[in-house]
């Protein structure tokens, strides 16, 4: 996807090398209308949902040159905003020498328009932003078709009839004498059918990851999923953990294509780790719909590690947003046997804070106690894996399988099949591996080697 999702980018019409300046206004309810429109009043503060608009416009490498918020008691059909707020920010743009602005919420097409034209500058709300940084960002052919559906699907409603260059007729075949097939009715039908092709291939590349995961399955190390807010450190933190290369920076939506490496455990078993698409507030459904195949690795995980930017203001809003975007995946958020909460960038906070944080954390009960980390220094870490480790063994059976050193083909058999978590040597040359696997995989284990024993699980 290249452009703006307004139309033409606006650095066409600058010099060659030149940012696009972009203002951002952040348009939210008071308080008070945001209770009587809907009975809630936000826990995120509107200074924070500006950083957060301000943050997203810098994902996409472009000029920031200024941000408003605008309190708005009430929203207008017709702009959002109300006149007088419409006429101040087409001064401030005019001022600025703004060649996009950043409208931080949903916006009609009929508002959007009308703010191009009272603005004199392209407009595109938070949803067309999101889209421009997923464009950008996603790098696999499966996680650019899952970004062009989602915009098509958004184009799609941007296509109003009183657009002009829309408005041209074609003409029929003369079957029906009519005239024709106006440009737009047109626009909509290709579109419709570049959808469809889309939706398709992408359901093939579903059944593909699918068979992978079967054959992950029948190789039984388990997936541990790492979700979280954007930019709340998942990528660094898959990193470290893996010793990849991810790309980790600090910006909103870094990542975006699914990731998949093993990792060790402390008793030696092992891990298969995902790295997954950064979650955010009124995230749009047409991108939760989009990319649910990328989030499958998610709900087919064992375990799934919450990573949180814990040093962050809006920490506890941030996860709130993260467990109801799980909630509408049909994860339940609350389930302590499937996650883990890991509080991570314990680093930037100050001493005292950080023994605050690391205390808070111990005095919840042990089936819930998050895992206080900084995945930048390692602070954290082996304490995070010895809990994953502890978690995962939970409803696993551990074997003793006794082997004679000359069975490799049983040893292989093993390898390839179940957790070894270790092999001692008996007195007379022989060999006892102790395996761990999934109560669903016990009576294969036991058929293949007749000798095999429970024993005492390590963790």
């Amino acid at each position: 996807m290249s452009g703006f999702v307004a139309g033409d980018s606006p650095a066409q019409t600058r010099k060659r090398g030149e940012k696009t300046r972009v203002l951002v206004i952040g348009p939210y309810l008071s308080d008070r209308a945001a209770t009587h429109a809907d009975g809630a009043k936000s826990i995120r503060s509107q200074e924070a949902r500006l950083d957060e608009a301000e943050g997203l416009a810098r994902a996409i490498d472009v000029d920031v040159v200024g941000r408003e918020l605008v309190v708005l008691s009430q929203i207008r059909p017709a702009t959002y905003l109300g006149k007088g707020k419409v006429e101040e920010m087409a001064a401030l743009i005019e001022e600025r020498e703004a060649d996009l602005v950043v409208v931080d919420c949903a916006l009609s097409p009929v508002q959007q328009r009308n703010l191009e034209k009272e603005f004199k500058a392209k407009v595109i709300d938070r949803t067309g932003l999101i889209l421009e940084i997923f464009g950008e960002r996603a790098r696999t052919s499966e996680g650019a078709m899952q970004v062009e559906l989602a915009h098509l699907t958004y184009q799609k409603s941007r296509l109003v009839r009183s657009w002009t260059h829309l408005e041209r007729q074609r003409g029929g075949f003369g079957f029906l004498g009519g005239p024709g097939e106006t440009q737009i009715e047109t626009d909509r039908r290709l579109i419709q059918e570049r959808m469809t092709r889309i939706e398709r291939d992408l359901e093939k590349v579903k059944k593909t990851r699918g068979l992978h995961r079967k054959n992950r399955r029948d190789v039984p190390f388990p997936v541990v999923a790492l979700v979280g807010y954007t930019n709340a450190g998942k990528s660094t933190l898959f990193n470290t953990l893996t010793k990849a290369d991810v790309f980790a920076k600090d910006l909103l939506f870094a990542t975006l294509d699914p990731t998949l490496r093993g990792v060790k455990l402390p008793h030696g078993g092992k891990i298969i780790l995902s790295d997954t698409v950064g979650f955010i507030s009124d995230l749009p459904h047409m991108l939760v719909s989009a990319f649910r195949a990328t989030l499958e690795e998610v709900l087919e995980a064992d375990v799934i590690l919450h990573v949180r930017d814990i040093a962050h203001e809006d920490a506890e809003a941030q996860g709130a947003d993260v467990e109801t975007i799980l909630d509408e995946l049909g994860v339940d958020a609350q389930d302590h046997n499937l996650l883990i909460e890991v509080w991570n960038k314990i680093d930037l906070l100050p001493f005292g804070e950080r023994e605050q944080i690391k205390t808070k954390a111990a005095m919840r009960p042990s089936d819930e106690r998050p895992c206080a980390v900084s995945a930048v220094t390692g602070e954290g870490l082996d304490d995070l894996l010895l809990a994953l480790e502890t978690r995962l063994a939970r409803g696993r059976v551990v074997l003793d399988v006794p082997l004679a050193s000359s069975d490799g083909e049983g040893q292989a058999w093993l390898h390839a099949h179940t957790e070894v978590l270790s092999r001692d040597l008996d007195e007379e040359g022989g060999a006892h591996f102790h395996i761990r696997v999934a109560p669903e995989q016990c009576d294969r284990v036991l058929r293949r080697f007749p000798g095999a024993e429970a024993a005492e699980n390590p963790v």
